[in-house]
């Protein structure tokens, strides 16, 4: 286990993998590692596929930031191997395209030549492999267990490159009505090595008298998410769902809710309104954080979202839209996502 281990790896790593799948979780105000139980759970928890309802689902999600200059998208698909055991398959791109690489607007007789100008992408990917199934453990009863490895490619045009690898192991209980959660995000450390291209960098960074980046590995930290969870059943057609979601870090005092020198927590929120499982109301709230204004004062910023959501028989869409009214420090968006259901014949 890496919990302690500060000084040698960054706080913040492998961020594209906090941003989130799925519009209803985006809508819960990203709170779904207890209900979660589509195609996305791997992202979430990955013991949530067991409450897969159908044989197979194949998820789509699409978001853009900053007025369309960053484009997240989230492919999915779960399905039951057996009795008891599902497996289901994930891959995530965060992306800036278009980027333009100016070291030769000026040409040998020192002109501008925009000819001269070319373009390239920062690009992360993530491939989860997620397995899950029931199991029965003395005292405990019946829990819901699922891990995934995690493969990770990050690539900055022609100039830098890593691959990284990483394992994820989750875990969810019933109880009296109540979901509870557990879940290890990059439970021993997820490894990235990069390495750089000395040839491309070497004249521009000697240029500007920057140091020259040296090949070398990365460590994301191990994150620990607790997570609860209620559905109530109002008569026969309406559903109210709350949701809590507590996310721990332990790499020293981050900008959240709560923190300390050996743990920082990191809660959101959640409430589903249903009309006969058909159509969902979503708001939630999540990423509070302290902001020192101008005038030396602090204040707290909070990132609230709304989301919708309308099944159709085999057919899920659903959308959300996060930080409403400007509260938080980034750019709102809108993310949509669809979920497809397919049925074993033979069953």
């Amino acid at each position: 286990m890496l919990f302690g281990q500060t000084r040698t790896a960054p706080k913040y790593s492998n961020e594209f993998l906090s941003l989130g799948a799925g519009a209803r979780a985006f809508g819960l105000g990203l709170s779904a590692t207890s209900y979660v139980d589509d195609a996305s759970a791997p992202y979430w928890n990955p013991a949530g596929l067991n409450k897969l309802k159908t044989d197979n689902q194949l998820m789509l999600m699409h978001s853009a930031y900053f007025a369309g200059i960053a484009n997240y998208d989230f492919l999915a698909f779960a399905t039951q191997v057996d009795s008891i055991g599902f497996f289901g398959i994930s891959l995530l791109r965060f992306s800036v395209d278009d980027i333009a690489d100016t070291r030769y607007l000026i040409d040998g007789n020192g002109g501008v030549n925009y000819d001269n100008i070319r373009y390239f992408s920062a690009s992360d990917y993530a491939l989860l492999l997620s397995y899950a199934r029931k199991v029965q453990l003395p005292l405990v009863g019946d829990l819901d267990i699922g891990g995934n490895v995690k493969i990770i490619r990050r690539v900055v045009g022609k100039f830098a490159s890593s691959w990284g690898f990483g394992i994820d192991v989750g875990a969810c209980k019933d109880i009296s009505g109540w979901k509870l959660s557990l879940m290890g995000r990059d439970l021993f450390g997820t490894f990235n090595s990069w390495s750089y291209n000395d040839v491309a960098l070497n004249e521009i960074y000697t240029q500007t008298g920057n140091e020259i980046p040296v090949n070398g590995l990365e460590v994301t930290l191990p994150r620990l998410i607790l997570g609860v969870s209620r559905q109530v059943e109002i008569g026969e057609r309406f559903s109210v769902l709350g949701t809590l979601d507590l996310n721990n870090t332990f790499d020293g005092k981050r900008n959240t809710l709560i923190r300390t020198n050996l743990i920082s927590a990191d809660p959101s929120f959640g409430v589903e309104g249903g009309f006969k499982q058909m159509v969902f109301l979503r708001m939630g709230v999540n990423q509070f954080q302290q902001i020192k204004d101008f005038d030396g004062s602090q204040s707290w910023s909070f990132q609230p979202s709304i989301g919708l959501g309308l099944k159709l028989q085999e057919l899920t869409i659903d959308y959300s839209f996060t930080d409403i009214g400007d509260q938080a420090a980034g750019m709102y968006s809108h993310v949509f996502s669809v979920k497809v259901d397919f049925y074993d014949a033979k069953k």
